[in-house]
């Protein structure tokens, strides 16, 4: 298998790396931050913009998407790309996380998992292999395997159980991705499991790094951990996992969460923070994040983020922003959106910057010292 993953540079005093994963979309630069479209569309802003931004690279969701519009729709249209209008590359979660938040309305056995629907109950099945030609259908650039998502806390049995079905569905997901060859020219990647225990991540790290994977996500943290474990263990687990792919920890997006992820040589991350705070009024600032519900930003005649050039700075001010969002005005939140997802944008650029000058240890520092300064605003 040809690699799909380019390293450009490795930063001299720490983990982080530059690279570059080579997708059917077109090539991203990594470390590289990608907004959630779980539905086939990232809330609240257009994709015109989010390329005008700079993505290539946007993430939406296997079981939301069988769910609804469904794979005959999908397949009408293509794929969701052209169902969308979305040139660019998509990565879509294999549905584990979402099943797995189900808890009551499903069942886990060694074949699959089975669930009802959060919409209507209706009953369904994933397994290894249906997910991999859902996501077919999808024309995922990058998929993912089921696997089994698990809670902090869990019995080691339950660890281990969990971690062996998660490495028999991906020997079993490989096998169905290589039966349809190249009808299904995405990616897919395998995910390492193995809950917070150390032999475990592991024995998952090194199994899944073993497997004829063009990429590895590291699975199983920020599900409700605390922020010391979740260091330990991203770290612990970095160290075991192969760095001659890329790889990619599942549902960050705070500041401090995702310069531990650079730091420990991770490539890829999402997460739905910047865009849901943002439609409830709070944007990203070097200094920290803005609350614009707050009394103090009525009269500010000044842009939410001089340093900032999209939409919302550059035509509108911190006071009328203060009043979209007290009003409950879309608009607010449209524009708080592409105000986020350009200062995460921009955000990754410095990081890539810092990495090729050999300084991010001392650009992650100087970074969270200013970010975290103590209150927010």
């Amino acid at each position: 298998m040809d690699s799909i993953y380019t390293l450009t540079h490795q930063d001299a005093h720490s983990g982080a790396r530059l690279g570059v994963v080579h997708l059917p979309h077109g090539d991203v630069a990594t470390p590289a931050f990608m907004p959630v479209g779980t539905n086939g569309t990232v809330k609240g802003i257009y994709h015109d913009t989010l390329r005008k931004i700079g993505y290539n690279l946007i993430l939406a969701n296997t079981y939301h998407l069988y769910l609804r519009p469904g794979t005959e729709v999908l397949r009408r249209y293509g794929g969701l790309h052209a169902f969308c209008n979305w040139d660019g590359n998509i990565l879509t979660d294999s549905g584990g996380f979402q099943v797995f938040s189900l808890s009551g309305l499903r069942k886990i056995e060694q074949d699959g998992v089975k669930f009802q629907s959060h919409i209507d109950g209706s009953r369904h099945v994933f397994t290894p292999e249906n997910v991999v030609d859902i996501q077919s259908v999808i024309g995922s650039d990058i998929a993912m395997c089921l696997d089994v998502c698990t809670e902090p806390d869990i019995p080691y049995r339950n660890a281990v159980k969990a971690m062996e079905i998660t490495h028999a569905w991906a020997k079993r997901a490989l096998d169905r991705k290589k039966e349809i060859g190249d009808a299904f020219p995405g990616n897919l990647f395998g995910i390492v499991q193995g809950n917070f225990f150390e032999d475990l991540r592991k024995t998952s790290a090194e199994t899944i790094s073993g497997m004829d994977f063009p990429g590895v996500a590291i699975g199983g943290l920020s599900v409700g951990e605390s922020p010391q474990t979740f260091k330990h263990m991203l770290a612990f687990t970095a160290e075991h996992t192969t760095r001659e792919k890329p790889r990619y920890v599942m549902g960050i997006g705070s500041p401090d969460y995702i310069l531990e992820a650079v730091e420990n040589g991770i490539d890829l991350f999402d997460c739905v923070l910047a865009t849901r705070m943002a439609r409830n009024g709070a944007v990203f600032t070097d200094d920290g994040v803005l609350t614009l519900k707050k009394a103090v930003f009525a009269e500010q005649m000044i842009p939410v983020d001089p340093d900032c050039s999209c939409t919302c700075c550059k035509e509108y001010t911190r006071g009328y922003m203060h009043h979209l969002v007290k009003c409950n005005e879309m608009l607010g939140g449209m524009l708080a959106t592409e105000h986020n997802l350009a200062y995460f944008h921009r955000l990754m650029g410095r990081v890539r910057q810092a990495i090729a000058e050999d300084r991010f240890a001392q650009f992650k520092k100087d970074y969270l010292e200013r970010f975290y300064h103590g209150h927010e605003n």
